[in-house]
């Protein structure tokens, strides 16, 4: 029998700036765990990224091992994926400084989460510019084929995308790398410095919407109350939540634009379920926007119980998060340093 096909390699990570939430669970972690079945994946804790705003060294400490914890008790499976914190492999700061030498100020400036960041502040940290070429860095780091992204993260995946073209344009004729080298030193072929990545967007879940302004994304730090359904939410909050949701007027129960508040509880219940919105509204048929309220309150209730009971038996043993890291970190800087000799050598540097 023939060798089996290569599985696509994913690569996703978040920051570790807690109270993670019922949007990021649907939307991201439980599709990363999927995936752990049909791709080669690659799960970062992005603590690099997260000092772009100032942070308290302990509280930063304790949200890696919190974010670590809700990763396993996801279904993020460290013998099935790679899972590390970014910080621990000093290859991701090396390659981003030598991405950033071959990126253009206006791709940059051309950012629009930067725009919308540094608008909201007095001075802004240079870090907060440079943070695509740093997420370029962890993607082209691992050779990384897929990345699971949201809509607005879709602009920086271009931005590593192009990066990658320019740079196997510009070195890949003149580096063959030494796979493509063989005994007698003959070149057979080119080889690329970077796999070009592509997004990876969920079709259903993606975007979970504030339960209060069901217009706008679901968000951790949003300021009104009852907005947003934590992972950490007693069933009770979450119940007291969903049942105070936004609807919209009239009394139909309706999967359209013109009833967002009522869309979202299905693309909720539908996420969760995996029942198509159409199923879901025909399910309604004759009722009020009580029992929709009522059941969504009920799935989520069922869906977060036992990844909160979960996470904290595991953020229990600190002793065994922190082996997870360790050994992800080693794994992740053997894969790192492959990339790295072959940029180093490619761009001149001495070996």
């Amino acid at each position: 029998m023939g060798a089996s096909a290569k599985k696509p390699i994913v690569l996703s990570g978040i920051q570790p700036s807690g109270n993670l939430m019922l949007g990021n669970y649907l939307g991201a972690l439980r599709s990363w765990a999927g995936l752990q079945q049909t791709h080669e994946c690659i799960y970062c804790i992005v603590d690099l990224h997260a000092i772009t705003v100032p942070q308290d060294p302990a509280e930063l400490r304790a949200r890696t091992r919190e974010t670590l914890a809700i990763y396993l008790a996801s279904g993020i499976d460290p013998r099935k994926s790679l899972i590390f914190v970014q910080s621990q492999v000093p290859e991701h700061a090396e390659l981003a400084w030598i991405l950033g030498c071959h990126t253009w100020l206006g791709e940059l400036e051309r950012m629009t989460q930067f725009k919308d960041k540094s608008a909201k502040k007095k001075s802004v940290g240079a870090g907060l510019f440079f943070y695509p070429v740093l997420m370029a860095a962890d993607i082209l780091l691992y050779q990384a084929n897929l990345v699971p992204v949201g809509h607005d993260q879709k602009q920086h995946i271009e931005l590593a995308r192009d990066i990658a073209i320019r740079m196997n344009g510009m070195y890949a004729e003149k580096f063959p790398g030494p796979s493509q080298v063989t005994q007698n030193k003959e070149v057979k072929e080119a080889l690329p410095l970077f796999v070009v990545p592509e997004p990876f967007i969920p079709a259903v879940g993606a975007r979970i919407m504030s339960l209060q302004e069901p217009t706008a994304k679901m968000s951790k730090s949003d300021p009104i109350p009852n907005a947003t359904v934590f992972l950490g939410d007693s069933d009770d909050e979450i119940s007291r939540k969903i049942k105070k949701a936004v609807t919209d007027s009239g009394t139909e129960i309706a999967y359209t634009g013109e009833k967002p508040g009522v869309k979202n509880l299905i693309s909720i219940q539908s996420a969760i379920t995996g029942k198509a919105p159409d199923e879901i509204v025909a399910s309604y048929a004759g009722k009020q926007y009580g029992h929709l309220k009522a059941e969504t309150a009920e799935i989520v209730v069922e869906c977060i119980r036992p990844l909160r009971e979960k996470f904290k038996g595991l953020l229990a043993d600190r002793g065994e998060l922190d082996r997870i890291l360790k050994k992800g970190a080693d794994a992740a800087r053997v894969r790192a340093a492959k990339t790295m000799e072959h940029v180093k050598e490619a761009l001149g540097f001495l070996a």
